[in-house]
C-alpha cells in the first residue's frame, strides 16, 4: 500500500485545532470534580441530593442529543463544537454560584445538554479533518480527550490543596479555555459538512438531505442499531474499570483501599495509549480487524480477571480490556458516520445517544446483578460485551481511510465499506 499524499496546511491546522476542542471539553468538567464536595457542603446537600443533581447531566444529554444534527446542518461542526465549549464554560463556572439544590440541578441539565451537543460536533469535524488526510487520525483526538480529562482532574485538585477560592478556580479556567476554543474555531475547516467527501458521497448525502430520518431505509436502521449495541458494550467496559474495579478488588480479592483503585488506573492508561496509537494500527489493518480483536482481547482479560481473582490478574485483566476497547467508540462513530443515505450528523448524532443510554444502564444493570448474585457474576457482562463486539465488529467500515483512498486514486471500488447487509437476519 502506498503512503497517502501529505496533508495539506489548512487539513494540518484543523487536526490541530480539532485536538485543542476534545481537550479542553474533558479539562472543563474534570476541572470541578475534585471540588464536588465544596459544592456539596456550600448548599448543604445530601449524597442523595448531590447524585440527583449530578444524574441531571445525563438526562439532560439524551433530552438535548438528537438536536445536535439540526444544529451543525444550520451553523457548521466548527461553529457548534466551538463556541459550544464557550457556553459549557460559562455554565461550569456558574455551577458554584447556585444558591439551591434546584438551581445546581438546572445548570448540570444544561452543561449535560451542551456536552452531548458538542460531543457530536467535534467528531464529526474531526472526521472531515480525518477524510482530508486520507488516514485514521480520530483515535488520537479521543485520545487527547483521555489526556484533558486527567489534566482537568489534576487542576482541580491543585486548586483544592491551594485553597483557590471555587468561583474564582472555574472563572479563570472558563476564561482560558473559551479562549482556547475560540482560537481553534480559526482554524478549522470551512466549507459544507461533505467537502471532503468523495464526488459519489457527496450524491447521496444531497440526495438524503430532504428526508431525514423519516426516510431511512429499513437496512440504514439496522446498522444503527447494531452500531448502538457495540457502543454500549463499550460503555459497559469503560464503567467497569470506573465504577465497579475498586469494589471488585476490595470485596473479591480483599486488597485494602490504596490497592483497590489498580484496577481503574490500569484499564484507564491502557485505553488512553490505545487511543493515542491506535491509528497507526487502524491504518495498517483496518478498523473492523482491530476493533474485533479489541473485542477478543476484553472478553480474554475480564475471564481472566473473573476466573483467577488477584490482583496482578486484575490489573492485567482490566488493562486489556481497555486497550481493547480503546478504539471502539471512534470505529462505531466513524461507521455511523459514513452510513450512506443519512444527512450529515444524523447517524453520528444517533449512536452518540445509544452510547449515552449505555453509559446510564450499565451501572444499574450490574448492580442489580451483583446484589442478586454477587460482582464476580455481574461483571460477566463484560465479558459478554467483549464477545458482542468479536461477532458485531464486522459491521464496522473495514478499510483504514488509507485504504480507501487508494482503492479511489486505482479506481477500484474500495473492498469494505459499511457492512449494511450483513446485519440482516
Amino acid at each position: 500500500m502506498s503512503s497517502p499524499a501529505a496533508p495539506a496546511p489548512t487539513a494540518r491546522r484543523a487536526r490541530a485545532a480539532v485536538s485543542a476542542v476534545f481537550f479542553v471539553n474533558a479539562v472543563l468538567y474534570a476541572n470541578l470534580v475534585p471540588r464536588l464536595p465544596e459544592v456539596k457542603d456550600r448548599l448543604d446537600l445530601s449524597n442523595a441530593e448531590l447524585g440527583t443533581a449530578i444524574a441531571a447531566m445525563p438526562a439532560g444529554a439524551l433530552v438535548a442529543g438528537l438536536l445536535a444534527p439540526v444544529l451543525i446542518q444550520r451553523l457548521g461542526s466548527g461553529r457548534v463544537a466551538a463556541f459550544g465549549l464557550v457556553l459549557s464554560a460559562v455554565t461550569v463556572a456558574c455551577l458554584p454560584l447556585a444558591p439551591a439544590w434546584g438551581a445546581l440541578a438546572a445548570l448540570m441539565l444544561v452543561a449535560g445538554a451542551l456536552d452531548a451537543v458538542i460531543d457530536v460536533a467535534q467528531n464529526a469535524h474531526g472526521f472531515r479533518v480525518q477524510r482530508a488526510y486520507g488516514r485514521s487520525i480520530v483515535n488520537a483526538f479521543h485520545g487527547l480527550w483521555s489526556v484533558g480529562a486527567v489534566v482537568g482532574g489534576v487542576l482541580g485538585s491543585v486548586a483544592a490543596g491551594l485553597s483557590v477560592p471555587l468561583p474564582a478556580h472555574l472563572a479563570a479556567s472558563g476564561v482560558l479555555f473559551s479562549v482556547v476554543a475560540v482560537v481553534a474555531y480559526r482554524f478549522m475547516l470551512r466549507g459544507p459538512e461533505d467537502a471532503e467527501r468523495e464526488p459519489a458521497d457527496d450524491v447521496a448525502h444531497d440526495a438524503a438531505s430532504t428526508s431525514a430520518l423519516r426516510r431511512l431505509g429499513g437496512r440504514a436502521v439496522l446498522m444503527l442499531a447494531a452500531l448502538g449495541v457495540l457502543g454500549a458494550g463499550g460503555a459497559f467496559v469503560e464503567d467497569a474499570g470506573s465504577s465497579w474495579g475498586a469494589l471488585y478488588l476490595r470485596g473479591e480479592v480483599g486488597t485494602d483501599a490504596a490497592t483497590a483503585g489498580l484496577a481503574f488506573v490500569s484499564l484507564s492508561v491502557a485505553m488512553t495509549i490505545g487511543r493515542l496509537t491506535g491509528d497507526r494500527a487502524v491504518d495498517r489493518f483496518g478498523q473492523r480487524r482491530v476493533a474485533r480483536v479489541g473485542g477478543a482481547a476484553i472478553a480474554a482479560g475480564m475471564g481472566l480477571a473473573l476466573a483467577v481473582p488477584s490482583v496482578g490478574t486484575t490489573v492485567v485483566g482490566f488493562a486489556l480490556a481497555g486497550l481493547g476497547v480503546a478504539t471502539l467508540i471512534p470505529a462505531v462513530m466513524h461507521t455511523a458516520d459514513e452510513l450512506p443515505g443519512l444527512p450529515p450528523g444524523v447517524g453520528l448524532t444517533v449512536v452518540s445517544w445509544l452510547l449515552r443510554v449505555g453509559f446510564l444502564i450499565s451501572p444499574m444493570v450490574v448492580g442489580v446483578v451483583a446484589d442478586a448474585t454477587s460482582l464476580r457474576v455481574a461483571l460477566l457482562a463484560v465479558v459478554i460485551a467483549g464477545l458482542g463486539v468479536l461477532v458485531l465488529g464486522r459491521v464496522l467500515v473495514g478499510a483504514s481511510p488509507a485504504r480507501d483512498q487508494e482503492s479511489g486514486e486505482n479506481g477500484t471500488t474500495p473492498p469494505s465499506g459499511p457492512a449494511v447487509a450483513p446485519v440482516a437476519p
